[in-house]
């Protein structure tokens, strides 16, 4: 009877919102946003949810589960559309597909600057220069970029042009001919400017015109009677080739478009994306949702908008294995086109190549899912069996462990991982600075660090806002102790274990405050305890370093006269650490804001001795 009541309570309001563009934002019993989403009629889209009749698993779920909604009025479908990724990002709603934080994912960025550089990046800033990517990962990356340098003689040093030329003798890689040495000053910018441009268009998936670019400025070199630039471009129009052949080709040579397949079933759901550039496929990515997240129409809509956000080039043409609704298209390919600054189609083939394209990558995205449901079956069975071990009520789906690392009394650090259903993710992992600690008080750090992070549960969004299924601590029962009593005074009840090393500082079982649980019998248990022991103690550590080492570095600077923290920060700042600093010349010290022509004096002094 209450359900009842809800939904003829929401079906009522439904009916009441305008026939206009806008975003609906839906929201569970506790006020949390659950699921966003647009439409060109809000009355319409919003009402179909709470009509009686049959719906998918997915969408009868979240249904099931909206309190209550609110909505915001757009003047277009472009604007609401934007306003649903919008809010997508700021709320992260359970049942709305999202794609991985932009930090995340990795590019390849063309620095700007009179000698331009291509480098690895996992960040998007607003400084001018040109990103390409995401790739499907890092290994990508660093093989497109390897291939790069050594196909156009890119340099690969960190060694910064112009103010590095003409300093230190030419690397190894300029010997063997892979790399056409800048430092030696023999490379005009012109020269090098025409190389990125090669590198430039290889990246947007234009080889065949790179190709035809080297063979032109082959024969003007040939003309001139300079051979050996002529043999150069030859090499390098030989390697682009090696490439080519090294890629599926899938279509026709002249074939530039993007293809994308969704596989979706009650479990789990794959959307797929192939890049065919010159007929071959350059790459390919695929994302995976779980069981919560609604893969329909308007949630494909929002995804196409969000991966093309994302990355430097949209194709002019997208295969799509499934229709948007009507009004989707419209708006998606607006937001495309406006976003390419080129016209783009965004098609579903019914037959011939296209269609055939589509069901290779559908093919695709059902294989994947597949494999990541059998993967998700068998962690499971590794969390059930570690339920049964610790006798938790639930399935410990977030774990999160937290190990103590310091450097004597100093950089006392604190490391916790997050491991979700049995994989560790690495977004939510976080670095605490103990604060209220003097020396090396293990069990007060722990307390200080756990409480610093449970006070932020009531929080409305972001990870600390999740509850831990299981908290582990890199430690034995007196750190257990610690916790249960921290717990109690917060009024919280959360399972805590110690995992308990033997002699030889591995793995050996897991403790309460009374007893130890022995796992050594129990394999998976075993392996998947020793995986996160092992990796909260490798985090731990390798920020406890970082802090020391930034520390260190300052240090050495501060002891040049003149030279305190301030300026020491500085300093590293502007010359990306120690060695640019030794490097750096009386003029571009004296660019230093703060810096006196003492102080310039005395580094110069400091670093000469």
């Amino acid at each position: 009877m209450e359900t009842k009541d809800r939904l003829e309570r929401l079906l009522d309001k439904a009916n009441s919102l305008p026939l206009q563009p806008g975003v609906y934002i839906m929201r569970d019993r506790a006020g949390k946003v659950i699921y966003v989403g647009k439409s060109r009629k809000l009355k319409n889209r919003v009402s179909q949810y709470f009509h009686q009749g049959e719906k998918n698993p997915k969408t009868a779920k979240m249904v099931s589960l909206v309190h209550d909604f609110d909505y915001m009025l757009c003047d277009t479908e472009m604007e609401a559309l934007t306003l649903e990724n919008t809010l997508i990002k700021q709320y992260t709603p359970k049942y709305n597909i999202r794609l991985k934080d932009a930090k995340s994912y990795p590019y390849l960025k063309i620095t700007s600057g009179e000698y331009p550089r291509i480098v690895f990046t996992r960040r998007r800033d607003s400084d001018h220069a040109k990103y390409f990517g995401p790739y499907s990962g890092v290994s990508v990356v660093f093989s497109v970029l390897r291939m790069l340098q050594k196909t156009f003689g890119l340099p690969s040093c960190n060694r910064k042009f112009p103010q590095d030329i003409g300093k230190e003798r030419p690397c190894l890689y300029y010997q063997m001919k892979q790399c056409c040495g800048v430092c030696t000053g023999h490379v005009t910018p012109e020269e090098y400017a025409e190389r990125i441009r090669f590198a430039r268009e290889v990246l947007r998936g234009n080889t065949a015109k790179a190709k035809q670019q080297l063979r032109e400025q082959m024969m003007q070199y040939a003309e001139k009677e300079q051979y050996e630039a002529a043999a150069q471009c030859r090499d390098t129009i030989q390697a682009l080739e090696q490439l080519s052949q090294k890629q599926k080709v899938v279509a026709s040579p002249d074939c530039e478009q993007d293809v994308i397949g969704i596989y979706t079933d009650d479990f789990t759901s794959c959307i797929s994306v192939f890049y065919i550039r010159e007929g071959a496929v350059v790459d390919h990515k695929e994302y995976l949702f779980g069981a919560d997240s609604i893969v329909d129409a308007g949630g494909i809509a929002s995804f196409l908008c969000e991966h093309y956000r994302l990355r430097e080039y949209v194709p002019a043409r997208i295969l799509l294995s499934q229709p948007l609704e009507d009004e989707e298209q419209e708006a998606v390919v607006a937001y495309l086109s406006d976003r390419a600054g080129h016209k783009v189609t965004l098609s579903v083939p019914e037959r011939g190549d296209g269609r055939a394209l589509c069901e290779m990558v559908c093919s695709n995205a059902a294989e994947k899912a597949k494999m990541y449901r059998l993967d998700a079956e068998k962690d499971n069975s590794v969390l059930l069996r570690l339920a049964q071990l610790l006798c938790l009520e639930t399935l410990p789906e977030r774990i999160e462990a937290y190990d103590i690392s310091n450097f004597g009394s100093e950089h006392l650090t604190a490391g916790m991982i997050v491991c979700k259903n049995g994989k560790f993710s690495k977004a939510d992992y976080r670095t605490f600075h103990i604060k209220t600690v003097e020396g090396t008080d293990d069990y007060a750090s722990m307390r200080e660090v756990l409480a610093r992070r449970l006070k932020h549960l009531e929080d409305e969004n972001g990870s600390f806002s999740e509850f831990p299924d299981l908290i582990l601590l890199d430690g034995g029962r007196g750190h257990v102790v610690t916790v249960r009593a921290l717990l109690q005074e917060m009024e919280l009840d959360l399972p805590v274990f110690g995992m308990v090393k033997d002699d030889f500082h591995k793995t050996r079982a897991l403790c309460t405050e009374n007893e130890e649980i022995a796992i050594a019998r129990e394999q998976q248990v075993f392996q998947l305890i020793y995986r996160i022991q092992e990796e909260v103690h490798r985090y731990s550590v390798s920020r406890m370093e970082q802090a020391k080492g930034r520390t260190l570095t300052t240090s050495s600077l501060e002891k040049i006269p003149g030279i305190g923290k301030q300026k020491a920060a500085k300093l590293l700042q502007a010359f990306g650490g120690l060695a640019g600093v030794r490097r750096a010349s009386e003029e571009q010290l004296g660019t230093v804001s703060g810096l006196s022509k003492k102080d310039v004096a005395n580094i110069l002094a400091y670093f000469k001795e």
